[in-house]
């Protein structure tokens, strides 16, 4: 019993920590209205502000640790890629080109037979 009150009260200080970094981000965007009469960098430097308080916030919750967890794992598999050579990418944009062109004529082709068709059904047919 007593070990599901201490579960349901870490669950409530994450989301109460996650709202107050939504708030801060909050604060940080009303500054920048606040503060219309300052120079803009001061009112960009409010938004950066307030989006830099609420990382360090989240950082401090399990959602935010987990988030930059995936993060490192996404940038890890990206540089596992083999990306294809200039050539390869050029050969493949004029494959697909030409496969567009090759659709485009089929499609027109079947679009003008369709139409012939139904005119010859309709009786208008030349």
């Amino acid at each position: 019993m007593n070990n599901q009150a201490g579960l349901t009260g870490a669950y409530m200080a994450e989301k109460i920590k996650l709202l107050v970094a939504g708030l801060l981000v909050v604060a940080g965007i009303a500054g920048f209205y606040f503060l219309a009469g300052s120079p803009t960098v001061v009112r960009v430097l409010s938004v950066l502000a307030g989006v830099a308080l609420a990382a360090v916030v989240v950082w401090f919750t399990g959602t935010g640790r987990a988030f930059y967890g995936f993060g490192r794992e996404s940038v890890d598999e990206a540089r596992k890629v083999v990306w294809p050579s200039r050539k390869e990418t050029l050969q493949m944009t004029g494959v697909v080109m030409l496969f567009v062109v090759v659709m485009a004529i089929f499609l027109w082709l079947v679009d003008a037979g369709l139409l012939w068709l139904v005119k010859l059904l309709m009786g208008r047919g030349e």
